[in-house]
């Protein structure tokens, strides 16, 4: 049997969790080899979960975040075999990485069961190139390294946001934080300082967290299109019954799926039951609720409801919101509704975010600008060397809603001629045109689970 060579791009959930189930395909697989290519420190955390701030909760509670969907116990029975306790059995982003980086660490230290090695390249792939007969491919590394593979997986995460007011000066000033999550990236600010918000999501929670933390005590202002906040988590209750395949399965429309929920949540209301576990229960269903939508109605659904189902869908932790809200009733925090339209520098060096709500337009001065408005998502404008070589080649296509990569059913990325790859395939946030939602660990390690299976299914006595 031939023995394959799987790369992975990205070392971070997404790739980690590929790599595990690699490692638990039944068969022989002496002599194969997956190449983990994670740039950072460490294989595992990746981005979400690298962060050293104990102040930075996961919103997900622990007993649904098994690395494993077969063994739903397995992160609980991993903090109760280290002496860790989450409070309100929500735990810290680092705590989590380390579960995630342990995991990793046992397939690096020799052969998993099934014969296959596991190496790690700390760098990031610069370009994949396909063979003329389009079967294998070649990931490029900075040092010169060429992985000639029969599989390469791109588990890229997240990128970046985008520069929220466009180009400008401000983007070179050493105050304005184009992203939080990078290194460091509040440390510079001073307690006494003056900070702005740009986004009001669970990342610009974090952030207030985060300068909380640090002892800040000059106001804080969140620039809001909606002056939406996260909601926050209710008490863990029984799961609500599903009712997907008898009232949503055959609607084509956001409106009638909206007014299907509606209809289902006054329901649950009137006998005492609270909307959240209704919410849901739509969460195995929603890649074919969203995939039953013609692309005007998922189009309508962005335009819309996304932000609003962005608060009600990802929730905060009940600590977290406590905090979040006694900052904005002593006025530590303070929110301002309007659309970011720009960003100068002061002579003094100030930073001058201007925002318009309706016909009313502001100009607000501040010292530290940081910009909480979510990743990057469209693939077309992302300057990532891999992706810019797959995308000049037309083997990378980014979605007509710009929300992640062309993909079929099976995760292969759709050439320009919208044909399947034999070779490139991707999970997590890239997904999300297929799915809308792909970036929570439950929809993340099932993506894993499937494609590992695709793959081994090729090299299966």
């Amino acid at each position: 049997m031939q023995q394959p060579t799987i790369t992975i791009l990205g070392g971070g959930f997404s790739g980690s969790m590929v790599a595990l189930q690699l490692a638990r395909q039944p068969g022989a697989w002496h002599g194969g080899t997956v190449h983990l290519v994670e740039p950072r420190p460490v294989p595992g955390p990746g981005l979400a979960y690298t962060a050293r701030r104990p102040e930075y909760l996961l919103n997900v509670r622990a007993a649904a975040l098994s690395a494993f969907p077969d063994q739903p116990t397995h992160f609980t029975d991993w903090l109760q075999a280290n002496g860790l306790a989450c409070e309100q059995s929500f735990c810290s982003r680092q705590t989590y990485g380390r579960y995630l980086q342990e995991l990793v660490a046992g397939l690096l230290a020799g052969p998993a069961a099934n014969g296959l090695q596991f190496e790690w390249h700390p760098q990031a792939a610069t370009a994949a190139e396909m063979s003329p007969d389009g079967r294998r491919a070649t990931v490029h590394l900075p040092d010169g390294t060429a992985l000639i593979s029969d599989a390469v997986v791109l588990a890229l995460g997240n990128f970046p946001p985008l520069s929220p007011a466009g180009p400008g000066a401000y983007l070179t000033h050493p105050n304005f934080h184009g992203n939080p999550w990078a290194a460091g990236a509040l440390r510079t600010i001073g307690l006494d300082e003056e900070v702005l918000l740009i986004g009001s999501g669970l990342t610009a929670v974090d952030v207030l967290l985060g300068l909380r933390a640090d002892g800040h005590r000059a106001p804080v202002t969140i620039v809001s299109r909606h002056q939406r906040w996260p909601v926050v988590h209710g008490p863990a209750t029984a799961p609500y019954p599903s009712f997907y395949h008898t009232d949503l399965q055959d609607l084509a429309s956001v409106g009638a799926v909206l007014a299907t929920v509606r209809r289902r949540i006054r329901q649950a209301a009137a006998q005492g039951h609270d909307w959240r576990p209704v919410f849901d229960s739509l969460r195995p269903h929603l890649g074919q609720i969203w995939a039953a939508w013609p692309p005007a109605e998922q189009a309508r659904f962005l335009r819309h409801l996304a932000s609003l189902w962005a608060v009600l869908r990802h929730r905060s932790p009940p600590q977290n919101d406590a905090i979040m809200r006694d900052m904005l009733a002593t006025g530590q925090a303070r929110m301002h509704l309007g659309r970011v339209r720009g960003i100068s520098v002061a002579d003094n060096h100030d930073l001058l975010v201007h925002t318009q709500h309706q016909h009313t337009e502001s100009v607000l001065r501040t010292q530290h600008v940081v910009s909480c408005t979510g990743p990057l998502l469209d693939y077309s404008r992302i300057s990532d060397p891999l992706v810019v070589s797959l995308r000049d080649a037309g083997q990378l296509v980014p979605d007509a809603l710009r929300l992640g990569i062309q993909t079929d059913a099976r995760g292969a990325l759709l050439n320009r001629h919208g044909q399947p790859s034999q070779v490139l395939f991707t999970l997590g946030p890239s997904r999300r045109p297929a799915y809308f939602e792909s970036t929570a660990v439950p929809e993340l390690r099932e993506q894993a689970v499937a494609l590992a299976r695709e793959l081994a299914s090729r090299w299966q006595q």
